[in-house]
């Protein structure tokens, strides 16, 4: 217990220590008061008085107590949270006093440090977050992300992933989140293959015709593996954004059943049909080449298109083409047979760029099995056996310069 004679001389002590000792004793006493009217009044006017002492120390010390408290008077907090850095980044993010009203008034004149602080509270309003997006502060919207991001709304989400696709650090903590709409994760994958195919590195290490294919499979790849992984409700906004966008294209749908992605695959088929998803679903996985057909023309593609898909489909829903390589490479060889004997080497306009994407997927595919065919021939070969080859071509090869 502390007289009151003693606290006034604290008070009104010349040392700033024992000023900030009597900040704390009147904000203590005030918080744990349960005594007359009067007292816990002039108690009320003892906390505002060390808002005009001169020293940050003194009002260091008064809102450290106050901090935590749902008893806080809010005036107080709101002018503490004014005060100098110091003091108003703790207040602004631990105060659980201040009103949503006082944050906005408080974001639209804060400076950066502030800011920070806001969006490190452990619960924002939507209205507070459109607040902090719309000052477009990039360590802001780190926080927001890192601190608050199970907060973010599907929107707020995107228009991140729009601002800052072209930041590596950005992207890497937009990419951590799991919640992240399907939309942006792919906005955010296809930068990053953007950028790993502008890096001096990487071009100089593979040649650009091979380079710009690789990185259209790893897109392909990606955009297929996230529209296969998302619920229905996501699915749908994620498929629009790609016929928006122009970037479903039967290239794509092709590889997506090449490679087992089939939820994706006939998800986009109901959307592009504008029939029932289980309905495209159960025509894919048990439906006469007919019915397939119908429901490929029904997605505006052309009838040797509709013909090719019918094809993928009824040689490939025998086999478990997620896992199994060799049968990939089968589809796809029967696939590039089909195209030949049907049309004798003239091909209709929407084929040419398929039947070349067949080929270079059917290359990759044996490519893939012989890794280590030869090696592992040798090892089991007698050692007498020996390789059938008489004499090499003595003419010089020559390349161009890599």
């Amino acid at each position: 217990m502390l007289g009151y004679q003693d606290y006034l001389d604290l008070s009104q002590s010349p040392h700033a220590e024992e000023r900030g000792q009597a900040a704390r004793i009147a904000a203590r006493a005030y918080l744990d008061h349960d005594g007359p009217a009067d007292e816990h009044a002039a108690l009320y006017a003892a906390v505002l008085s060390f808002l005009d002492d001169t020293s940050v120390k003194v009002r260091a010390a008064l809102a450290y107590e106050l901090l935590h408290s749902d008893y806080a008077p809010r005036p107080v907090m709101f002018a503490l949270a004014q005060d100098d850095p110091i003091i108003a980044t703790a207040i602004v993010q631990y105060s659980p006093v201040l009103r949503e009203v006082d944050l906005n008034v408080l974001v639209k004149a804060g400076d950066e440090a502030v800011l920070l602080s806001i969006a490190g509270r452990a619960s924002l309003s939507p209205r507070l977050i459109a607040e902090l997006l719309a000052k477009h502060c990039r360590a802001v919207d780190l926080r927001l992300i890192e601190s608050n991001g199970e907060l973010l709304s599907e929107s707020s989400m995107l228009e991140l992933c729009d601002r800052w696709a072209d930041d590596a650090e950005m992207r890497g903590a937009l990419l951590r989140h799991v919640d992240l709409p399907a939309a942006g994760r792919y906005l955010l994958t296809e930068q990053v293959a953007e950028d790993l195919a502008a890096s001096r590195y990487v071009k100089g290490a593979i040649q650009p015709v091979r380079l710009a294919r690789l990185m259209r499979d790893l897109v392909d790849d990606a955009t297929t593996y996230i529209g296969d992984d998302i619920a229905d409700k996501s699915a749908y906004a994620y498929i629009e954004a790609l016929v928006e966008s122009g970037r479903l294209t039967p290239r794509l749908l092709i590889q997506s059943y090449l490679v087992g992605r089939h939820m994706f695959f006939s998800s986009c088929l109901a959307q592009l049909a504008k029939v029932p998803a289980h309905k495209a679903s159960s025509i894919l996985a048990k439906g006469s080449r007919r019915g397939m057909f119908a429901l490929f023309m029904k997605c505006g593609f052309e009838a040797p298109l509709s013909n090719l898909m019918c094809r993928l489909v009824t040689v490939g829903r025998a086999h478990d083409l997620a896992v199994d390589q060799a049968a990939r490479h089968f589809v796809v060889s029967q696939l590039i047979t089909a195209l030949i004997d049907e049309h004798d080497g003239d091909l209709p306009d929407v084929l040419v760029p398929l039947f070349a994407y067949l080929n270079e997927m059917n290359v990759t595919l044996a490519r893939n099995a012989a890794r280590g065919v030869m090696a592992t021939f040798c090892d089991r070969a007698p050692q007498e056996a020996r390789l059938a080859v008489t004499r090499l071509r003595g003419e010089a090869l020559a390349l161009p310069a890599a």
